[in-house]
């Protein structure tokens, strides 16, 4: 298969799933079984691509709060956003420092799948009831930044996966944890992608990058990821995650018995 193609199917596989409480990582680690391993810098800069096509979506919000940042209500959603990408900041730069390093085998990465999708179904058993408040809390602000973490160290738990689902058991309204959810891993991801791609460059790792692949790929994620966040906010409206739980244990069970044989 050519790069170039190749380089749009990874882009597309991880548009499609970073900002759904699925693994972005557990579909990259099956679709480079065909399509050929790629370096990190690669993988973080579709992932950048995916994250700043959220930014059309959530402009009108970004914007509105921050030209109205004297009312109470916009000072204290974007203090919220600010300590919870703090959170996950601090910590990411300690795990950077203490040279952390993501597992290199498949069986977390399943395992953290698997234990995900039980997660779901049991948060989301215990709220059949409520709908949840619509207002954001300070302790969920934090807790979401905890759980950025949490998907940091352990990679198949999901970003927005664990940040909706910790919003949702703190009591907060569906629309309102994936909202906060996306525009939270929006700024996350660009943030961190940015610093990771500054060392790979600092580093040489960047030497006879394909700019064609990049810039496909970068193309393919964001085209994706934006499709489906604009999809997820309509479907959370009316639905809940037990889905997703589904497939989780699907993709969990397929990367155990696949890639462990």
């Amino acid at each position: 298969m050519p790069d170039w193609l190749s380089a749009i199917l990874l882009g597309l596989i991880e548009g499609l799933t970073e900002f759904i409480p699925v693994s972005s990582t557990g579909h990259l680690l099956i679709a480079e079984k065909w399509l050929g391993h790629r370096p990190d810098w690669f993988t973080v800069f579709i992932q950048v691509g995916a994250a700043l096509a959220l930014l059309p979506i959530f402009w009108s919000k970004l914007m509105g709060l921050l030209m109205t940042w004297q009312r109470p209500e916009s000072r204290d959603y974007l203090l919220k956003l600010t300590l919870a990408f703090f959170i996950t900041g601090v910590g990411g730069l300690v795990l950077d420092k203490l040279n952390y390093e993501l597992p290199e085998t498949v069986g977390p990465v399943a395992w953290a799948t698997l234990i995900g999708a039980f997660v779901i179904w049991g948060i989301e058993f215990w709220r059949r009831a409520p709908q949840g408040n619509p207002n954001l809390t300070w302790t969920i602000a934090i807790v979401c930044g905890l759980a950025q973490l949490l998907a940091a160290v352990f990679p198949g738990t999901s970003r927005s996966g664990a940040t909706i689902m910790a919003a949702l058991a703190l009591g907060l309204a569906r629309p309102a944890a994936a909202e906060f959810s996306f525009i939270l891993g929006m700024i996350t991801l660009t943030a961190a992608g940015g610093y990771k791609l500054f060392d790979a460059w600092k580093d040489g790792e960047l030497h006879g990058a394909g700019a064609l692949d990049l810039t496909l790929g970068f193309i393919a994620a964001a085209v994706s990821a934006f499709i489906v966040v604009k999809w997820l906010l309509r479907f959370v409206q009316h639905h809940n995650f037990n889905g997703f739980a589904i497939y989780r244990f699907i993709l969990g069970a397929v990367l155990l018995v696949w890639f462990m044989e």
